[in-house]
């Protein structure tokens, strides 16, 4: 047996497009889906509610009015990690949840780190979230294996292209501390050494590795595959796609003690959409 996990950038949904991720989440065989870039608007909201309906767990933290953040669905039994509530700043930005396997719990933290420009108010913004976050992770640090997914909006420093000049000395170092501070290896790295992949891109020549799995050596050392899908950047007939992200699949050695009652969410939004019964 073995436990999957699915990290995708869903882009602040629209309705019509939240209803289209839906479908393709709902097809997927993992058993947990870490959604990045949500948003409290109606996409995000329908996403939750939906999964929610049809039995899913679904971790999805308040988000202040604008603010993005992170939502995990999942069809195996989740408690809540503590990462969530030691987050101080912009918190509904990462989240986690603990699946219990045969092996003891697993972590699985989502995150969604904040995007910069060339102010100083937006600079300082990820420099802040960027030091708050790692200090959470020391102040929850424990035995528990640990998995990191998500958009982390930062380059490895020997990503191809270089994009030279994009990135601060800082963004490079959030990504290299996961593994010297935290002990986090690159997943996709650790089997894929010198593969060059994009999850975003610009244009077809200009592309950055900005979705991750990052893991403990517990992780590490159970790790089968962990592989980025582009299916959901290529565009449909009608010219609409999922999103403008890769989703980044890991599998892992690990069998989860126990896996929800779901169903279909497509099922689910039939029953939401019903009418409430009128008295007379």
């Amino acid at each position: 047996m073995s436990l999957s996990l699915l990290t995708l950038n869903v882009g602040a949904p629209s309705i019509d497009r939240a209803q289209r991720q839906l479908r393709w989440l709902a097809a997927r065989p993992e058993g947990v889906l870490v959604l990045t870039e949500t948003k409290a608007t109606a996409g995000s909201e329908f996403l939750a509610k939906t999964f929610a309906a049809a039995g899913y767990s679904v971790t999805f933290p308040a988000h202040a009015p604008g603010e993005l953040g992170v939502m995990i669905v999942s069809k195996l039994a989740t408690t809540l990690d503590p990462l969530g509530a030691a987050l101080d700043y912009l918190p509904a930005r990462a989240t986690g949840v603990v699946v219990e396997t045969e092996e003891g719990p697993l972590r699985v933290v989502g995150a969604y780190v904040p995007s910069r420009d060339a102010t100083l108010e937006k600079t300082e913004r990820k420099k802040t979230w960027i030091e708050r976050f790692h200090k959470a992770l020391d102040n929850t640090n424990s035995n528990a294996p640990l998995l990191l997914l998500g958009d982390l909006n930062v380059l490895e420093p020997n990503h191809q292209p270089p994009h030279r000049g994009q990135f601060a000395r800082f963004e490079y170092a959030f990504y290299t501390d996961l593994t010297e501070r935290h002990g986090l290896a690159d997943l996709f790295r650790r089997l894929h050494l010198d593969q060059v992949e994009h999850s975003w891109a610009r244009r077809a020549d200009l592309g950055y590795r900005y979705d991750h799995a990052h893991g403990s050596q517990a992780v590490a050392e159970k790790l089968v595959t962990c592989e980025y899908i582009h299916e959901t950047r290529e565009n449909a007939p009608d010219g609409s796609r999922l999103t403008d992200h890769s989703g980044l699949a890991v599998t892992l050695a690990l069998t989860a003690k126990q896996t929800l009652l779901t169903s279909d969410p497509a099922t689910a939004v039939d029953a939401l959409n019903e009418p409430e019964p009128t008295l007379f």
